[in-house]
C-alpha cells in the first residue's frame, strides 16, 4: 500500500489524515528537504530521502517497497495532486500491476497563500512558471488565456536564480492584458515565517519574487480593504428601497427620466464633470462591492457610493440599458430581480471598468 501524503506548505499545516498515514507507515520516501521538516514524526521508520529532481526515482522506490509488503508513505509538499508526487506516481504505475494507492490531500500553496491574503479566490487558475518540463510557449499560452478570461491567477515556482525568463514573459502578458491597477498578492515563506504584500500589478518587480513566493493576481473585481485582498462573489445584500429611489425609477420607467448629464440639477456634478446622470440612483444599490469605488460606512451599516464614478460613465450606461428593460419592468423589480441585476452589473463592470 502506498499513501501519497501532502504535508502542506509548513509542518503546522498538516492534516489529521496526513499525520495518521505517517503513523501507520513503516517506510517513508521523500525529498530530503521535506522529510527533515517532519523528522520527529518518522522515528523508528525506514526513511529514504532523495534529492530535488529525483521524483521518478522516489516513485519507483515507493512501488518497490510496496510490492515487498510494506506500508509506504510517499511524501509530497502542499497537496500531492497540485504539482506534487501524485501525478508522477500515477504516470509510472502503468508499468506495474497490483499496486494499491491512496492520495492523502494536503493544504496547497494557493490555499495557504489565499488564507493569508484574505479571500482573493473566486474562479481561478493555478499556473506553474517552471519551464523545466513544460515549454515556455505552453506556459505563455495558458497565462494569456487565463488573463483574458479574467480568472484570478495563482503562480507557482515563479522565479529561480537561473530560471528568470518565464516570469518576465508572464509579467509582460499580464501588463498587456490586465489593467495596471489590478491587485497582486505576494506571499513569501522563509524559515516557516510568511510575509504578505498587496499592491497593484504595475508595481510588481522581478527582484520581489523567488522560489519561496506564491503570487495571486486578482481579477476585475478584486479589491483591498486596506488589510485584505478580496474577490467578491456577488451576493444579494438585503436592503429596503429608499422612497427617493422608488420615485426616480417610477419616472425612469415612464420615460420621464434624465438622459446623460443633468446640468440643471443643483448637485451637478456629484462626482466629476462631465458625468452621465441617467442612473442618478444606482439600480444595483447596495452592491456591496468596493471594486468600483463604493464602501461601507463602518458601524453605520450604510453603503456609500460617493467614490463610485463607474455608474456615471457613458459606456457603463449603454451596457446597462442594453439589458435592463428585460429585468426592470416595474419599480419593485429592483428588489425582486436583484440577483439578476447584480449579474448584469458584473457583466458591465468587466466590459467597461
Amino acid at each position: 500500500m502506498i499513501k501519497i501524503v501532502g504535508i502542506g506548505p509548513r509542518r503546522e499545516d498538516m492534516t489529521i489524515m496526513a499525520l495518521q498515514a505517517l503513523e501507520e507507515a513503516d517506510v517513508v520516501v521523500g525529498y530530503g528537504g521535506y522529510t527533515r521538516k517532519i523528522k520527529d514524526l518518522l522515528e523508528g521508520k525506514n526513511v529514504i530521502s532523495k534529492g530535488m529532481g529525483q521524483e521518478v526515482n522516489r516513485a519507483e522506490l515507493a512501488i518497490e517497497y510496496s510490492k515487498k509488503g510494506h506500508n509506504v508513505v510517499l511524501v509530497s509538499s502542499g497537496d500531492p495532486g497540485v504539482y506534487g508526487m501524485a501525478n508522477v506516481l500515477y504516470q509510472i504505475m502503468g508499468k506495474y500491476s497490483e499496486v494499491e494507492v491512496e492520495v492523502v490531500p494536503g493544504v496547497s500553496a494557493v490555499n495557504y497563500s489565499a488564507a493569508l491574503l484574505g479571500a482573493p479566490l473566486h474562479d481561478f487558475a493555478v499556473i506553474s512558471l517552471s519551464d523545466i518540463l513544460t515549454p515556455l510557449s505552453e506556459i505563455k499560452r495558458k497565462i494569456r488565456a487565463a488573463a483574458e478570461a479574467d480568472f484570478v491567477i495563482a503562480f507557482y515556482n515563479p522565479r529561480s536564480k537561473r530560471r528568470t525568463e518565464p516570469f518576465k514573459e508572464a509579467l509582460k502578458i499580464l501588463l498587456n492584458v490586465r489593467k495596471p491597477e489590478t491587485l497582486v498578492g505576494l506571499v513569501k515563506t522563509q524559515n516557516n515565517t510568511p510575509s504578505v504584500k498587496i499592491f497593484p500589478l504595475n508595481q510588481l518587480k522581478e527582484e520581489d519574487v523567488d522560489m519561496n513566493t506564491t503570487l495571486i493576481v486578482g481579477n476585475t473585481f478584486t479589491y483591498s480593504d486596506g488589510e485584505n485582498m478580496v474577490t467578491p462573489r456577488g451576493y444579494v445584500l438585503p436592503h429596503s428601497l429608499h422612497p427617493l429611489a422608488y420615485e426616480f425609477y417610477e419616472k425612469y420607467l415612464a420615460g420621464e427620466g434624465n438622459k446623460g448629464p443633468n446640468t440643471s440639477c443643483e448637485y451637478y456634478p456629484c462626482h466629476n464633470h462631465p458625468q452621465n446622470c441617467t442612473f442618478c440612483y444606482c439600480p444595483f444599490y447596495p452592491c456591496g462591492d468596493p471594486s468600483t469605488g463604493g464602501r461601507w460606512i463602518k458601524e453605520k451599516k450604510v453603503w456609500s457610493c460617493e467614490e463610485c464614478t463607474w455608474i456615471h460613465q457613458d459606456d457603463t450606461v449603454q451596457c446597462i440599458e442594453a439589458k435592463l428593460p428585460k429585468l426592470l419592468e416595474k419599480t419593485e423589480d429592483l428588489q425582486d430581480n436583484k440577483k439578476e441585476l447584480l449579474k448584469l452589473r458584473r457583466e458591465c463592470v468587466y466590459l467597461t471598468k
